[in-house]
């Protein structure tokens, strides 16, 4: 038995749903500040128009004479562009802090590091996230779009990025690099411009969503559907579906960790000392209370609709956007380092590999680094920094 789920329990849960803030605050303690790209209209690959396009970006170090020295960071499914550094109202710093700053394996006395939201981001409730999706208004009527908002893909997520790094003047990147869902928009950066991307480091991620990530995602989103709240998507102007939100948050966080991970915490330990699961239906084990209070804590900052389009961008991924994606990922040209982790169960290992082999069919060369936490598809965020030599060898390597 245990006693009431304390609040260092539930962080260390958040980070399980991939909430930056149970990373240490002294990690790296430069200030930043989210800046905004607009761009007056974008055509999606499904052929919508969207109007008055916003995201938010951050950069990390300084951009050289040559602007040659620039990096893109792409974010995960429930992440933003706060990759590094921390805001001035809040202390934890950004989820891959470990790796990027001064003297680190990213190393931004060398290179200007941009991070970049994608569209939809989930977080519409944070202060710092600004961009475009279903929650913001449609400029033909003045209200939120919900869910006539164009369908959305990684490669569009990617077009905007490459509008914003045109702005910025930047032809070629050093790097692109990200975890999860900003793996799958490093291989369509690489796929999509050989020619402006030296060096691909894609994290936990595979070259194209198979069935089972499909039918994953399908899970995650039924809750919302769910929820009568949802209402079709149509809630902005009443209560929200929280609780399908919850539901669905809860379902990612435990799929990305790991069952070994879930069972050397928790056990069978009940939520509350003296309130055994036998007693009452509404007692209850240490790890749905966690889960739940998780679950419940990140929905209200985040948006229904966005998490659905977001779901959808990711069934819908096949590197390249090609015929299939063999033809995307073998039109990949830059040196590519792979980071994965054998025990992730959202990409598994076997569509890691078979990624790779692809990849090396195509010409380019790929190197496989796994790293070991305990924790599955997490590894990825939260123990980064055992690859850190080889990042900084293969950012250093001609």
């Amino acid at each position: 038995m245990v006693p009431t789920i304390s609040a260092s329990a539930l962080r260390a849960l958040c980070a399980a749903a991939l909430v930056a803030s149970a990373a240490p605050a002294y990690a790296y303690d430069e200030l930043v500040e989210k800046q905004i790209f607009e761009l007056e209209e974008f055509t999606t690959v499904g052929g919508e128009t969207i109007r008055d396009v916003r995201i938010g970006w951050e950069a990390y170090g300084e951009l050289n004479e040559a602007r040659d020295n620039a990096i893109l960071v792409t974010h995960f499914f429930s992440g933003n562009s706060n990759a590094a550094g921390r805001y001035e109202e809040d202390a934890a710093p950004g989820w891959w802090h470990e790796i990027i700053g001064p003297g680190k394996p990213v190393d931004t006395d060398r290179f200007y590091v941009i991070a970049s939201d994608t569209l939809v981001n989930l977080g519409t409730g944070l202060p710092q996230v600004v961009t475009t999706g279903p929650a913001t208004a449609n400029p033909e009527t003045g209200e939120p779009w919900g869910m006539d908002f164009p369908v959305v893909t990684i490669r569009d997520f990617v077009e905007v990025q490459r509008h914003l790094i045109d702005d910025i003047g930047i032809e070629r990147l050093h790097a692109v690099m990200g975890p999860s869902m900003g793996a799958l928009q490093v291989f369509e950066w690489a796929s999509a411009y050989p020619d402006r991307v030296e060096r691909a480091m894609p994290v936990i991620g595979s070259g194209w969503a198979d069935a089972n990530l499909i039918a994953w995602l399908n899970v995650w989103s039924a809750p919302i559907r769910l929820d009568p709240n949802w209402n079709e998507g149509d809630y902005y102007d009443a209560d929200p579906p929280l609780q399908g939100l919850a539901e669905a948050l809860k379902i990612v966080t435990l799929q990305s960790n790991h069952w070994k991970w879930a069972n050397r915490t928790f056990g069978r330990d009940w939520a509350e000392e003296d309130a055994d699961p036998l007693d009452d239906m509404d007692n209850r084990f240490a790890i749905e209370a966690v889960l739940d209070a998780a679950g419940a804590a990140r929905a209200v900052t985040s948006d229904a609709n966005h998490f659905l389009y977001l779901a959808k961008a990711n069934q819908l991924f096949f590197a390249g956007h090609e015929e299939d994606h063999y033809q995307g990922l073998m039109a990949i040209e830059a040196p590519v380092l792979m980071i994965y982790s054998e025990d992730d169960l959202v990409f598994n290992k076997e569509a890691v590999r078979d990624t790779a082999a692809i990849i090396r069919s195509g010409g380019a060369e790929v190197e496989l680094v796994e790293v070991t936490g305990g924790r599955g598809h997490l590894d990825g965020l939260l123990v980064i920094g055992h690859a850190g030599e080889q990042i900084r060898a293969f950012l250093d390597n001609d």
